[in-house]
């Protein structure tokens, strides 16, 4: 649970990101306390990863605007890469979505791990093997000594992930951000990996940053949800109250595809996200939103507390002209 009288671990304000001239992140602004869950849920295309990736600084040539302050280290985009480089791994790390993708096909699993810690954690050659094993233990890797001289190929999805969980741990960060970590598994690992990452970053105090597809998911594993359509922050609040209380259209569309004891029909979000060339200046949901009045096209709303009522407390906040 968050610790309400500790400063944030993570504060985003009007982060905007620019691919071109396309604006992929429009002024989002997020806040993560310290050993706090928070999901990232919405459509593919909808900034989720881009955001995990530019707290990481490593978005490349795009053009980045706003601020993303980190506890203890100020403003991440004012930093030199020198800097960053030494963040990495240590006060902020990531488990990225394609495990297979993301290890080193060249190096062994162990000497990965290994290289990690010795460069984190400023072990020895030795020092590091013992820790990388134990590591292995923790993430639930079966015969953990002699998988140190496996490589990825010759690990199924399942364990590569648990593999990137052990080395996105092995600095003990702050933050830690899993990008839809499960997303190339079977449902049942799927759960136990989600299972995995909580345990861990809860047992160390850590803060982590979820970007999932799937609501039901986010609201049985996080503490907070914030939903993303077209790169703005659209509803946020903590997990039950947008899952049972939303107000945003959108997010109401969401909930529609979970499939929920008692649930005849899904219903699908009709319509498709618009092209960046072709996105509205205001809600950029109101070309697809049933309730959409004339002021939605042109008028972006601003994300906005609720008023406190039995159903909600105040930390919901949603950017709509036209609530339900």
């Amino acid at each position: 649970m968050t610790d309400m009288a500790l400063p944030p671990v993570l504060t985003l304000r009007d982060l905007t990101v620019h691919r071109g001239a396309a604006k992929i992140l429009d002024r989002v602004n997020l806040s993560l306390g310290q050993g706090e869950t928070l999901a990232l849920v919405g459509e593919s295309g909808a900034g989720k990863s881009t955001i995990a990736v530019a707290i990481m600084r490593l978005l490349g040539t795009a053009k980045v605007a706003g601020t993303i302050e980190l506890a203890g280290e100020g403003d991440l985009l004012a930093l030199t890469e020198r800097q960053m480089v030494k963040l990495r791994g240590q006060r902020l790390s990531m488990i990225f979505q394609d495990a297979g993708a993301a290890l080193n096909p060249s190096y062994t699993v162990g000497r990965q791990l290994s290289t990690t810690l010795r460069r984190t954690q400023g072990l020895s050659t030795a020092e590091a093997r013992k820790r990388a094993i134990e590591l292995f233990t923790s993430v639930g890797i079966n015969d953990p000594e002699g998988r140190m001289s496996a490589f990825p190929h010759q690990l199924s999805g399942g364990m590569q992930q648990r593999v990137m969980v052990a080395i996105a741990l092995a600095g003990s960060p702050d933050l830690l951000l899993a990008d839809e970590p499960t997303s190339a598994l079977d449902v049942t690992i799927q759960a136990q990996i989600v299972r995995l990452i909580l345990t861990l970053t809860r047992e160390r105090g850590a803060s982590c940053i979820f970007v999932l597809h799937d609501l039901a998911l986010a609201s049985q594993s996080c503490d907070r949800i914030a939903v993303l359509y077209a790169g703005q922050v659209v509803e946020s609040g903590p997990a039950h109250d947008v899952l049972e209380h939303h107000r945003h259209p959108y997010t109401q569309q969401l909930k529609s595809c979970v499939l929920e004891i008692g649930t005849k029909t899904l219903t699908a979000p009709e319509g498709t996200v618009p092209s960046h060339a072709q996105m509205p200046p205001g809600c950029r949901f109101s070309t697809r939103c049933p309730r959409a009045l004339p002021r939605c096209a042109g008028e972006a709303p601003p994300l906005v507390p609720l008023r406190a009522t039995a159903a909600g407390p105040l930390d919901h906040h949603i950017a709509c002209w036209n609530p339900e």
